[in-house]
């Protein structure tokens, strides 16, 4: 499944009715500019699958993409940064609630959050919901090419505790260096085997 470049169909962007594809899905959230877009694209071994923009926020619907004919990824609008009215977020918070609540074939949630900044309290309040609503979750902490071994180290430990991960919740995951790679891909595909 991991190797699907070339194999990647963007089946919409959707707000509401979304389909179902009946295949299992993974949804990737994070707040705005944690990596989002790249992560996505290093995964699926493609360029420009999702787009990757230098402002935040450029996510406002919910992106499906089937690959191969093994799962869909649902890249989920981002939040935070993002320059968009109060009202525009709270859209797209009800659009996420909604879809995270009503799909029977959810098999993982991946969180990005970024290495390099503190625990938030709105990743942590996702966290919580999902592990109210028994959704398998994964935290792929971003962008740890751009820190020393030593403060990556202290900074996946302070994740880990806050967020009160398990073992093997929480994945280091840079995109240019494709580090984690093969260790989110080992998740994605237990989840969506099993």
């Amino acid at each position: 499944m991991r190797n699907v470049g070339g194999r990647v169909e963007f089946k919409g962007s959707f707000s509401e009715d979304v389909p179902l594809l009946g295949l299992p899905e993974v949804a990737f959230a994070g707040r705005s500019n944690v990596g989002k877009s790249s992560a996505l694209n290093c995964l699926l071994g493609m360029r420009s699958a999702a787009r990757v923009s230098g402002s935040p926020g450029r996510t406002q619907r919910i992106n499906l993409f089937q690959v191969a004919d093994a799962c869909v990824f649902a890249d989920l609008p981002g939040y935070g940064f993002a320059k968009v009215p109060a009202a525009v977020q709270q859209g797209w918070k009800g659009m996420i609630e909604g879809y995270l609540s009503e799909r029977e074939s959810l098999k993982l949630v991946i969180l990005l959050v970024d290495c390099r900044r503190k625990p938030q309290e709105s990743d942590g309040e996702l966290l919580y919901g999902l592990a109210t609503a028994k959704l398998p979750r994964l935290v792929l902490a971003t962008k740890v090419d751009k820190l020393g071994r030593d403060e990556r180290q202290r900074n996946m430990g302070a994740i880990k505790k806050e967020f009160r991960l398990k073992d093997g919740e929480l994945i280091g995951f840079s995109s240019p260096k494709r580090t984690g790679f093969d260790a989110v891909w080992d998740v994605i595909e237990a989840r969506c085997n099993g």
